[in-house]
């Protein structure tokens, strides 16, 4: 009887203590524990109690029942429980890594309970059973033996599992010691409930109840012990030292039961070796496999990255790097190759105006077209920007072919979601025989390029050893041209504008030229237009303002009635404070505003016609006079003239250049026709490049007033275009110092007239 009541004690001990786990687990509020696992954790306290009750049920109602039967009934409840708080436990701390993950903690713990297992068979259990009983230990399976001994190797099992967790992860080894503490006690009630040892089965009951109560406290409130991604610490060092210090100890027992006490080979020894050599091949087989696995995503991973590293990812070609990598391996002592540079022509304004997403639009058609024409074995390239490469292993008439096609492939219109899209592309191809390095060949394909894009675009070049040259004139003059006008190597020539038919000087007009002492006499047809594209022009012509403002002040003061003419660039009109900065430019040098003409070309007018407009009526509005120069090359409208604030229209040379036979095209009809409309308009006439005396006689039939030309005098500086101030020019009637004083200026290099100029 004091059985059944040590038994119900145990019994309603346990059921409190699940009451009261069912509580702690399942108690709404905020929890940094697994949600999902607490169920599973309250279930397992749960199914212990109802082993328990259903032992105490049993002794009561039979009178104190089957030892075997009742220890049955416990050990069903406490090995499900152990099993349960196993599972919750290593899902709370997240380290199960899945059905693999799972089986590898399984093996580990295999390992260390069975090694502890046999170390305590041999050393402690089977020599206390033949010393109190006097024979070995029966190894025949019975059912009192496997009531008793079932729910010990299932919690040996699970707390070699909680060992070997807490072996990886130092975090969770207070977790795994306190589920260690209701698995021990739980192993032991069966034993108690079969030995009916009423004290036994209160304290292992006693130890369960609290065990479970502090492990749902500790659950619920600590925070999860998650790996990355979910997956299980892998093994340390140290798990693996223990692990395999314990398979020594199993091993160490081994032979001291070989040697000491039966002196051969038993059963349990034989089971043991094989459940952990079982266990150790599995684990070398889930190595194996993890390795291969981990070596695959490596090789995936470098695959994937050796991808992105070559490729662009925007166009899906391959990028520079690629392309100096083939280079070095394959163009190096290799076949012959050609190198194509590719750039599309006015890309800039498509990102400026309908804006980025419609120039990547473009840029992934732009790749689409090169990828779907280039040959076999050549490799497409997207440099940056609007930039493209082509490596093709060719020679170059071959690649020139290939290049022409691809040029009019990239040249036609892009239709993209936002519309069509307009633009060409410019090409430049280098041999791999035209450089001695990788740097070498691409450098020449841009030079090729650039030639390519200074020709017009929309155009083929193929690299020659001249555009290099030209190149290096380009930097060196670009170079040089930055610090010309401290230098003192810029200086300003004068031509006249004379009245017809006496030929009295009236106007001149500004020109820039260059001298330099090394590279000579560079002429303005050069270094004026890379001042436009290098953005020197604006100092430039802020220099040819002041110089020839302080001039025309002097010839002021010294009483000659002369007006004059200084160009300006579209890139100075773009600037709204020019006509400010203009007006105080000619305050400053005391410069009546009516004496300077502003001179802009019908292309300047052509590229924006109301700003233009806008510009030259504050020109205008501040007294300064204004001149449409090469009227007629081809871009302006008659229409236009009737818009535009100008003042004066100068007859483009064209228009009167003398043919072989000495004739002129500039019949006189037309002559009239263009003089009579600038008349109409209230314009000054004045007919640029006259240089014979027939010129001269059609402009004085059509009534043009005024002309300018070698005729009336070339080029020269100011020292001796005042000569002509006082003498009629290219006329019989007066002193003609065209054939004897202009001739005498013809190297107008010989006279610092910008030094002259820059005197106060």
């Amino acid at each position: 009887m004091p059985v059944i009541y040590d038994l119900a004690l145990a019994a309603t001990a346990s059921v409190v203590a699940a009451g009261c786990c069912v509580i702690v687990l399942l108690r709404p509020g905020r929890s940094t524990g697994d949600r999902g696992t607490r169920p599973l954790l309250a279930a397992a306290f749960g199914a212990g109690a109802l082993g328990l009750v259903a032992v105490a049920v049993d002794a009561a109602v039979t009178g104190g029942g089957s030892p075997t039967r009742m220890a049955g009934e416990a050990a069903v409840g406490t090995a499900l429980s152990t099993l349960l708080v196993l599972v919750g436990v290593l899902g709370v701390l997240g380290v199960t890594g899945g059905r693999r993950g799972l089986l590898r903690h399984v093996l580990d713990g295999l390992v260390i309970a069975t090694s502890v297992f046999y170390a305590g068979w041999v050393l402690l259990i089977e020599p206390l059973h033949r010393y109190h009983l006097g024979t070995a230990v029966p190894l025949r399976l019975q059912a009192s033996c496997a009531v008793a001994a079932g729910p010990v190797l299932v919690g040996l099992v699970a707390l070699g599992i909680l060992a070997a967790v807490a072996l990886k992860s130092r975090p969770v080894q207070r977790l795994c010691l306190v589920t260690a503490v209701p698995c021990l006690f739980g192993a032991g009630l069966p034993v108690a409930v079969y030995f009916q040892h009423g004290a036994f089965t209160l304290v292992a009951a006693a130890g369960y109840a609290v065990g479970g109560v502090v492990l749902a406290k500790t659950v619920r409130a600590a925070p999860p012990r998650r790996q990355p991604g979910g997956r299980a610490a892998e093994a340390t060092h140290d798990g693996l030292a223990v692990s395999l210090g314990l398979v020594g100890l199993a091993a160490a027992a081994c032979v001291i039961h070989l040697l000491f006490l039966s002196g051969s080979i038993d059963q349990v020894s034989i089971a043991t070796a094989m459940i952990i050599g079982g266990a150790l091949a599995a684990q070398q087989a889930l190595a194996r496999t993890d390795l291969r696995r981990t070596t695959e995503r490596l090789a995936q991973s470098e695959r994937h990255f050796r991808e992105m590293a070559y490729t662009d990812p925007l166009t899906g070609l391959a990028n520079r790097r690629r392309l100096l990598n083939t280079l070095q391996e394959e163009a190096v002592g290799g076949p012959p190759c050609v190198l194509l540079a590719i750039d599309l022509d006015g890309f800039k304004n498509i990102n400026d105006s309908r804006g980025h997403d419609v120039g990547d639009a473009v840029l992934v058609e732009v790749a689409a077209r090169l990828r779907g024409n280039v040959r076999p074995g050549d490799l497409a390239v997207r440099v940056g920007g609007d930039e493209f490469e082509v490596l093709m292993w060719a020679r170059a008439t071959e690649a020139t072919a290939v290049a022409e096609r691809l040029l009019a492939v990239l040249c036609r219109p892009y239709e993209v979601e936002a519309g069509s899209v307009f633009l060409s592309a410019s090409i430049g191809l280098a041999g791999c025989a035209t450089a001695d390095s990788i740097e070498g060949l691409m450098r020449n394909a841009d030079v090729a390029l650039r030639f390519a894009k200074q020709r017009g675009k929309q155009r083929v070049e193929q690299y020659d050893l001249a555009y290099d040259q030209w190149l290096r004139r380009r930097t060196e003059l670009e170079h040089e041209l930055r610090g010309a006008a401290d230098r003192g190597e810029l200086m300003l020539v004068y031509q006249p504008v004379v009245h017809l038919p006496d030929g009295r000087v009236t106007g001149v007009e500004t020109l820039l030229r260059w001298h330099h002492p090394r590279l000579g006499t560079v002429g303005p047809d050069e270094f004026i237009p890379l001042a436009e594209e290098s953005g020197l022009i604006d100092r430039l012509g802020e220099f040819v303002l002041h110089e020839a403002c302080h001039q025309l002040s002097r010839w002021i003061a010294d009483g000659h009635d002369v007006y004059l003419t200084v160009n300006v660039s579209p890139r100075e009109l773009h600037d709204p404070e020019y006509a400010t900065r203009l007006g105080q430019l000619l305050r400053g040098h005391r410069v009546p505003p009516e004496r300077l003409v502003v001179e802009i070309t019908e292309h300047a007018v052509a590229q924006d016609v109301q700003q233009v407009v806008d510009r030259l009526t504050a020109l205008r509005a501040a007294g300064v006079r204004v001149a449409l120069d090469d009227f007629g090359s081809g871009y302006s409208s008659l229409g236009q003239l009737r818009t535009l604030p100008v003042d004066i229209l100068k007859i483009d040379r064209t228009l009167i250049a003398p043919t072989g036979t000495g004739s002129v095209r500039f019949a006189p009809p037309l002559a009239d026709v263009v003089v009579q409309l600038g008349n109409r308009l209230g314009l000054d006439v004045v007919a640029e490049g006259i240089t014979e005396a027939g010129q001269r006689k059609v402009l004085e039939d059509a009534g043009c007033r005024y002309a300018q030309g070698d005729l009336f005098g070339r080029p020269m500086p100011a020292e001796r275009v005042e000569v002509l101030f006082r003498a009629a020019v290219g006329s019989p009637g007066g002193r003609d110092v065209d054939s004897d004083d202009a001739t005498k200026v013809q190297n107008v290099g010989s006279v610092d007239s910008g030094r002259e100029m820059r005197q106060s």
